[in-house]
């Protein structure tokens, strides 16, 4: 979701001030490459989850984004093993 207010523009639910310089927006947002790191997958494997809707994006430009607060909100649930995964009872 992105809509703009006054100075300030909300993105995903977060919201930014546009006086902000464009490498501290930079910064909250990790590429597909920096998302596979962090989740120990291949960066195809990001853009298929970005694909299903599993995984909340913004493209700019030619490039995939996700903010770094849902990445780690989203790793720490994330078990890259295929198949069924084990469970607790």
């Amino acid at each position: 979701m992105l809509y703009c207010c006054n100075n300030d523009i909300v993105v995903l639910s977060r919201t930014y001030n546009l006086n902000m310089s464009k490498d501290q927006l930079i910064d909250n947002y990790a590429d597909v490459d920096e998302v596979g790191d962090r989740l120990h997958i291949h960066s195809e494997s990001v853009r298929r989850l970005i694909r299903r809707g599993k995984l909340p994006a913004i493209k700019f430009g030619n490039k995939w984004l996700v903010d770094r607060v849902i990445l780690e909100q989203f790793a720490s649930a994330y078990d890259p093993r295929p198949g069924n995964k084990a469970t607790l009872l």
